[in-house]
Order: C-alpha cells, then sequence, then structure tokens
C-alpha cells in the first residue's frame, strides 16, 4: 500500500488557542512525528510541521498560492478586510514586478547606510537603560528602539506613531481564524487603519526616506500611483512587529541562558547570529498559509485543489531532522535556513533591516552591560500570527 493509499491523520486541535500559545512545542513535536502533513479539523486546514515540507512549499508558489490570502481566509471566497497586499498576497508575474521595486528600496547596501545612525540611537538607549537599572525589556528595549529608528528611516512625522503597533498586531492577528482574537483586533482597528492610511499618502512622508523612495517609483514608471500608498502600507505592516518580537525573543533568551550571555559579551560580533538564533529558536512569525491551486501530494499524501494549507514555520525551526539539538538556543550554531523570515519569493522584504537593528541594539549591549536578570513577572502577548513577549522586567548590570 502507498502512503497515498493511507487516511491522512486528522487532529481534532486548536492552533489558534491561548493555551496553545502558552507552549505550542509539544504539540509541534506531534504534528513532526505523525506525518508530513495533517487534518486539523476545528478549521478545514491541512497543517504541515516539518522543516521539509514547509520549506518545499515555500518555494512552489505554482501549486501553493499566495494571491488567496497568507491567512486563514480565502480571498476567492471571501473579502479581505483590507485590499491585499502587492507582497505578500500576490504571484507571479504581478508580485516578481513589485518586489523587484521593494528589494531595490530595502536593498543591503542602502540598509548598511543606515548603520551609524542606529548605533548612535543605541548608545544613547543603552546608556538611558543603565542609568535606570531596572526595565522592562521588552517595552524599554525591543519596542522602543525600533520605534525610535523606524519610523524615521521611512520617513514618518513623529505624530501618531503610537498606532504602529497596534496596527501591526492587528494585521497578523487577521491572518488567523475568526476567534476572539481576530474579531476584537478587527472591531478596534478603525482608528489605527485611518492613521496608517494617512501616512501612507505621498504629502504626509518626508522628502529622504523609504516612503518617499517607493513614490519615486512612480516617476520611473515602475509602479503606478494607486500602488505607491499600498506599498508604503506593506512597510508599516510588516516592519515593525516582526523586529519588536524578535529582538525581545532575543533578549528572553541571553536573559535565560546566561552562558550565551557570556559568549556574547566576550565577542560582540556574535550579535548578528545572536539575533538570528533567537528568530530560529522563538520564531516571531509563527504560521503562515498558502491555498493549492490544483490537487497536490505532500509527503505522500495528497491534499485537493482550492485547500489551505497551515505552515508552522515555528515547528520547521526546531525540526530534528533539520537541526542538531534544536530545543537549544546555541549563538555558535549556523542559523542558514531557518524559514523565521519565510523562503522562497515571499522572503521577507525588510529582513536585512530587522538584522540590522537586531545586531546593532544587541552588540551595544554586549559592549556595556554585564548582565542580564529577569527580575519579575513574565508575560505573554497573544496573537494568531506572532510569538512575543508583553513584558519581560529585567536589571541590568553595567561593565565595569
Amino acid at each position: 500500500m502507498t502512503s497515498t493509499d493511507r487516511q491522512m491523520p486528522e487532529l481534532d486541535l486548536d492552533p489558534f488557542s491561548t493555551d496553545f500559545f502558552d507552549d505550542p512545542y509539544p504539540t509541534h513535536e506531534r504534528l513532526r512525528d505523525i506525518a508530513p502533513v495533517v487534518w486539523l479539523s476545528k478549521w478545514d486546514v491541512y497543517a504541515i510541521a516539518r522543516y521539509k515540507e514547509v520549506h518545499d512549499v515555500l518555494h512552489d508558489h505554482r501549486n501553493f498560492c499566495s494571491s488567496r490570502g497568507a491567512g486563514l481566509t480565502d480571498f476567492a471566497k471571501e473579502k479581505p478586510w483590507r485590499p491585499p497586499s502587492l507582497i505578500l498576497e500576490a504571484d507571479p508575474p504581478a508580485h516578481t514586478r513589485i518586489r523587484a521595486v521593494f528589494d531595490r528600496i530595502l536593498s543591503p547596501a542602502v540598509v548598511r547606510a543606515l548603520r551609524e545612525k542606529f548605533t548612535r540611537v543605541a548608545e544613547d538607549r543603552t546608556d538611558e537603560l543603565l542609568a535606570r537599572g531596572s526595565v522592562d525589556a521588552i517595552r524599554d528595549i525591543a519596542e522602543a528602539f525600533p520605534l525610535s529608528v523606524f519610523p524615521e528611516a521611512v520617513g514618518l512625522k513623529k505624530e501618531g506613531r503610537e498606532h504602529l503597533l497596534p496596527y501591526a498586531g492587528v494585521v497578523f492577528n487577521a491572518f488567523g481564524p475568526p476567534n476572539q482574537l481576530r474579531q476584537q483586533a478587527i472591531e478596534r482597528s478603525a482608528p489605527h487603519q485611518a492613521y496608517v492610511l494617512e501616512q501612507c499618502q505621498r504629502e504626509n512622508l518626508s522628502t529622504e526616506g523609504f516612503g518617499a523612495c517607493i513614490y519615486s517609483r512612480v516617476e520611473s514608471g515602475d509602479i503606478a500611483e494607486a500602488e505607491a500608498p499600498l506599498l508604503v502600507r506593506t512597510l508599516l505592516s510588516a516592519g515593525l512587529d516582526t523586529t519588536v518580537n524578535g529582538l525581545g525573543a532575543a533578549l528572553y533568551c541571553l536573559a535565560r541562558f546566561p552562558d550565551q550571555w557570556r559568549l556574547l559579551r566576550d565577542d560582540p560580533g556574535r550579535a548578528r547570529n545572536a539575533f538570528e538564533e533567537a528568530i530560529r529558536y522563538e520564531s516571531p512569525v509563527q504560521t503562515f498559509f498558502r491555498t493549492t491551486t490544483q490537487e497536490v501530494t505532500i509527503g505522500g499524501f495528497k491534499v485537493g485543489a482550492g485547500k489551505k494549507v497551515l505552515m508552522f514555520l515555528g515547528a520547521a525551526n526546531r525540526d530534528p531532522r533539520k537541526w542538531e539539538h534544536p530545543d537549544s538556543y546555541d549563538i555558535g550554531r549556523r542559523t542558514s535556513g531557518h524559514v523565521g523570515f519565510g523562503s522562497g519569493i515571499h522572503m521577507c522584504s525588510g529582513q536585512f533591516l530587522a538584522r540590522l537593528e537586531g545586531e546593532v541594539m544587541l552588540s551595544t549591549l554586549a559592549k556595556r552591560v554585564r548582565a542580564i536578570e529577569i527580575s519579575g513577572e513574565i508575560k505573554r502577548r497573544y496573537n494568531n500570527t506572532l510569538r512575543g513577549l508583553e513584558s519581560l522586567p529585567i536589571t541590568l548590570k553595567r561593565a565595569s
């Protein structure tokens, strides 16, 4: 009997419940061990949690499309809650043209030019934190640092920036099912959506920054006038929350594993890899969906056309078939190949910016802070797609 003749395993579990979010790892292991693909009856989706299958689907846009939504909502059957992203929720050839523009605007060379400015901000931030001693690693570092450099890099006005994180939270909650998290986020989203819509207009952006660069592509004929504000919106949607949660994950790991903090202190040049390993280990973006364009075979099991496939990026990043000692945080690990930023043609456009922010902040801390100690109750932030903390009280001890 071939695997395609076997009945696909079925599980009645909800990967979008708060109980699951509190500790997803036992279920990740169960999903990986049962089969390459498992049907989750709760939401009628096909789940893949092994690295190979997740990586393969991410690289196969012909059989697994994004244009029907990167979340559970199928745009062929339901109206999206907002106009679809021109990058995340599009397929070639439309995606190819837009992505080429975005990649030039956020190229490694362009991002590298920001290092000196970002470093000065990180140094000032670290001095302020050390003067206080006791801080919240999420509010005072993981959120405060990106919020002090990212909006400036885009070219946003100073007023109203408090809407940025709530708006991004709505976007990522909306990728999930119609549960309470999604419904409440969308119901409360009107002021955040209004702010972002206004900021995406050309007249509200500075003449320098990523926003102005996007609009300059209208003059060059690379994009249409109507596409420019949607591209700025994409930048604001995905350019902040993943960085915040990635930096928060790194600080959480380094506080829990002092041996890794000592390694980073001994060599601050490891900051980039410390951030990268936190992205693998905690996977701030836990899941994304694709929709089958025709009947496909995944790991020997047939999945029909027009079906939603739920990719567990976090589970893939801890798959022992790919990684040695996957449940250990190791800043010396070779992290190449992790899917924390996605993979394939839809790999995160802002990855170079996120990496720069993470590296600069962590290396600055490593040079000036002797020890990081957790000093209070840790609180998790619940989101249908993102994994991160609401609060992480820590004490910072100055290096002598």
